[in-house]
């Protein structure tokens, strides 16, 4: 974990008022397997009913600039992502499953929203937490750049796939007052 990253930090935050159990990772140094280096994972998380190596992906929401917001719900990676994250959940065994949790950081004042997303108010920031198995993304997953060695889910991909972190972790749902506290939701029945 980097604590000087703040999503890394709000998610640490996060785990720790829900009281799920974590374990944040030191990411100052790669690891090795065989004569490879591997990306480490941010952090490992035990629930009551799943293991997780998570991998926290940081994106605003909405992108761009004030002059010209992007309201795309970015969800990019690197191949070395995906693949150390699976070689991960791997070497932990058969209980682990590799987890891409995306943490938009909101900063419009109005959010269209799925009901019972998880949200999370910060150090006067909001998140709203959103995750996907790596597995599933890397079977979805389209090159984005092959010159950074990106990939991304195509939007119907990405509505199909991604859940409300509560979803993979049910001990971390929001209370219904909780949900809508200090800004405007519009609230969606579409399902993901």
């Amino acid at each position: 974990m980097d604590r000087h990253n703040h999503y890394e930090a709000a998610f640490a935050a996060f785990l720790r008022e829900r009281r799920v159990s974590f374990l944040a990772i030191d990411e100052s140094r790669r690891s090795y397997e065989g004569q490879s280096t591997v990306k480490s994972m941010d952090f490992i998380v035990h629930g009551q009913s799943a293991q997780f190596v998570v991998d926290i992906k940081g994106r605003r929401f909405p992108g761009g600039t004030l002059e010209k917001p992007r309201r795309t719900w970015e969800c990019w990676a690197t191949q070395d992502d995906v693949q150390d994250a699976v070689q991960w959940a791997s070497r932990f065994g058969n209980s682990y499953r590799a987890l891409f949790v995306f943490m938009y950081h909101l900063v419009g004042e109005q959010v269209t929203l799925q009901h019972g997303e998880t949200l999370w108010n910060w150090q006067d920031r909001r998140y709203l937490l959103r995750a996907i198995a790596v597995d599933e993304y890397a079977r979805s997953m389209k090159v984005r750049s092959p010159k950074w060695r990106t990939v991304y889910l195509p939007t119907a991909a990405f509505h199909q796939l991604v859940r409300p972190l509560g979803y993979m972790l049910p001990e971390v749902c929001d209370e219904p007052e909780r949900i809508s506290a200090g800004y405007q939701l519009s609230i969606s029945s579409q399902p993901y």
